[in-house]
Parts: C-alpha cells; sequence; structure tokens
C-alpha cells in the first residue's frame, strides 16, 4: 500500500532531495521524518510494516510541517512494505527510478527489545540483519549512495571507559546489540568496496544513539508503540494515565552504579532526530570540499560512526523521580532480578559529534518529561483510537 503524499506546490519540489526512511512511523522513525520535513531540504520516502507503529503517526509528521513551514510545505510518502520482502523492497526503489531516483537512506527499521532479543534471537536476526542485507542490495542496484544507519549504543556491551568514546570496542552482550554491531559490519564492508564501473562506493554514517525521552513539543507525535512499551519512560507515562495497569518492575539494584539500578544516556527525541539530520547533511558535503571522511583510508572506506547522546547518565530510579515530578503520580514498584543483555552504564561522549556534525542534545530532563506528559495526556488512549 502506498499513500501518496499531498503535492508541493512552492516551486521547489523539483529541489528536494529523496531520502528513503525505513521504520519511519515509529518513535524514533517519526520524529526523524517530521525533522527531515522542516529542514525544507528533503522528501521523506517511508518504507514501514507497522509491526510496532500507526499509520497515523505520518498524518502528525504532515500537519506539524504545514503548521511551521504553511501549506506547501513538503509531504512525506508512505510504502508499507516489510523489509524481509525483498521483491517489495525493491519495488520501491524502482518507482522513483524515472522522478530523479532517491538520494539516500536514514535506516531506522529493527526489533530492538534487549530482553526480548534473548527469547527470540531467530527473529531479531532475520528482521534486523536479513531485512538490511535486502535494503542494501537495493540501494547497490539503484545507486544510491548514502546511508545513515541508526545503531545503539548497546554495541559497547560493557566498556571499560565511561563516558564510551566511539574509540570504544565493539562488545555486545545482548542478542539486539550484536545484530545492530553486524550490520555496521556490513556497511563498513560495502564502504570499503572499490567500484570499478566509474559509480561512487557507499559513504555511511552510523549514529549510535543512547536513550531517547519525549515527545514534539506540539503533542502530536510522541511514543505510542502497539501493546505494552518495551522502553522505561512511555510505560511510567501509560502508568500515569492509568493505561498500563501492570506492576512496574526494575530489573535488578545491584549494579555498580551510585544507586544500584542502570545508568543510561537519556537525550531528548527531537535531539535525537536532528543529530540524524545533522548526519545526512554532512553526507551531502561534495567529495571535493573538506567533509567527515576527507581522512578515511582505503582500509575503513567512507564509513564513520558517532555517539548521539547528553554525555550525562541517569538511573533508573532517577527517571522514575523524575516522571513522578512530572505527572504528580506515585509509582509503585517491585525489584527482580537483572535482565539477560542489561550493561550497568551506557553514556556517551558525544564530542565528536559535536566537533565534527555539530551535533548538541540541548534539552534538558525536565523537557524530556513534559513533553512526554503533553503528548501522553493528549492522547491518553493512543493513536490507535484516531
Amino acid at each position: 500500500m502506498t499513500q501518496q503524499p499531498q503535492p508541493y506546490t512552492n516551486g521547489h519540489s523539483q529541489n528536494l532531495k529523496r531520502v528513503v526512511v525505513t521504520g519511519g512511523l515509529g518513535y524514533i522513525g517519526s520524529h526523524v521524518v517530521v525533522s527531515l520535513l522542516l529542514t525544507g531540504q528533503y522528501q521523506p520516502i517511508v518504507i514501514e510494516n507497522c509491526h510496532n507503529s500507526y499509520p497515523e503517526a505520518l498524518n502528525r509528521c504532515a500537519e506539524i510541517a504545514r503548521d511551521e513551514l504553511g501549506p506547501d510545505a513538503p509531504q512525506p510518502i508512505l510504502h508499507n512494505v516489510d523489509l524481509r520482502d525483498a521483491e517489495a523492497v525493491e519495488d520501491v526503489f524502482t518507482q522513483y527510478d524515472t522522478k530523479g531516483g532517491i538520494w539516500a537512506v536514514i535506516h531506522l527499521a529493527a526489533l530492538k527489545a534487549v530482553g526480548e532479543s534473548g527469547e527470540i534471537p531467530l527473529s531479531y536476526y532475520r528482521v534486523n540483519v536479513g531485512g538490511s542485507v535486502s535494503l542494501f542490495e537495493s540501494m547497490a542496484k539503484h545507486n544510491v549512495q548514502n546511508l545513515v544507519f541508526s545503531s545503539s549504543a548497546t554495541v559497547y556491551g560493557t566498556p571499560e571507559i565511561i563516558p564510551i568514546p566511539e574509540t570504544s570496542p565493539l562488545l555486545p552482550a545482548s542478542c539486539y546489540g550484536r545484530t545492530k554491531a553486524m550490520v555496521e559490519e556490513i556497511i563498513q564492508d560495502l564502504c570499503r568496496v572499490q567500484k570499478k564501473d566509474g559509480q561512487g562506493s557507499l559513504r555511511a554514517v552510523s549514529v549510535r544513539y543512547f536513550n531517547p525521552a519525549g515527545a514534539h513539543p506540539s503533542g502530536k507525535l510522541g511514543e505510542e508503540p502497539r501493546g505494552k512499551p518495551g522502553n522505561l519512560l512511555p510505560l511510567l507515562a501509560q502508568m500515569a494515565i492509568g493505561r498500563e495497569k501492570s506492576q512496574l518492575k526494575i530489573f535488578g539494584t545491584d549494579f555498580p552504579t551510585p544507586d544500584g539500578t542502570c545508568v543510561r544516556d537519556y537525550l531528548h527525541i527531537m535531539d535525537l532526530a536532528h543529530g540524524h539530520v545533522l548526519a545526512l547533511d554532512a553526507l551531502a558535503v561534495p567529495t571535493t570540499q573538506k567533509n567527515i571522511f576527507s581522512h578515511c583510508d582505503a582500509e575503513n572506506g567512507s564509513f564513520r560512526s558517532f555517539n548521539l547522546g547528553k554525555g550525562k547518565g541517569m538511573s533508573v530510579l532517577n527517571m522514575i523521580d523524575a516522571m513522578r515530578k512530572a505527572t504528580g503520580y506515585d509509582y509503585q514498584y517491585e525489584i527482580v532480578g537483572r535482565r539477560r543483555g542489561d550493561v550497568p552504564d551506557l553514556t556517551a561522549d558525544p564530542t565528536l559529534a559535536e566537533k565534527e556534525l555539530g551535533f548538541v542534545a540541548s534539552r534538558n530532563l525536565e523537557e524530556m518529561c513534559r513533553d512526554l506528559w503533553n503528548f501522553q495526556t493528549k492522547h491518553p488512549n493512543g493513536y490507535g483510537n484516531v
């Protein structure tokens, strides 16, 4: 199923760069889509199977773009396609060959729960790795040379250095983390390929994001998974609004952290989404000019990785307290054993991303919780009843 966009009539539609966004209806993906639209430079072509998302999210992206840019704002296109269906993925790319083609891909689509990945590992490898291979085959066939890969801090496993620099070895401790690390390896191999037909080789940026939180400040767009949320903050929001009735569980209080619970680097979803756009902008710099690949050698190819985080860790108990202040809800919780694959501390060192991409996660924890609660109170029953 394809959703056609509203016509873009301000006379500059031919100048828009088409960017395929896989998983573009999900939490991170939808905020990336709206950030792309708000630049006025990109047209998102969303590939999504709606496994854990709702098409309504794309309507909200389009609405926000019109609110901020006017009625002639660029609009997204939706292709209801599963990346595991190689023929369907190929068909999406073929549709744009006669219209100027696809300029770049932002690849976010993946199964993403650490705990679940240990329970159904084959599904994670089939979706996250197998789906990526289908996508990369279509990119190669249609000479799409620019890629932003939405990776994860879980690729670092239990790092020796905190905050974590990009030079830390990739030693993932979970099945989910291993799938992300594998896809990074595949991408780097593709970037090393020396083309003999005169076409350029792949240029790719892997953004290793930490823990996104919050929602679009308008309250129109936020985290709305199907079923019970797998992430802490949306679970807390749904508990406070009365949608989630289950007992809150804390998985381990014996980690080597200040309060014994896991520490994570939370950043506002709009800061994270902007980081993806900055990575895409970096790919647009011509090879004839100094760019982020200028110092890459043949061994590494045109591949770079950057951490997207605030550089400040917050524990599970810190986050519960912050949401208690934002919502006024008195959370009660049960302490249970650790989950397989959880590591004590994942806090980013974002210095490199700031230096080379201009990335700064400027919004604070209070804003994250405020915007999340604003979205949740405006959508007490979620997108599903829209």
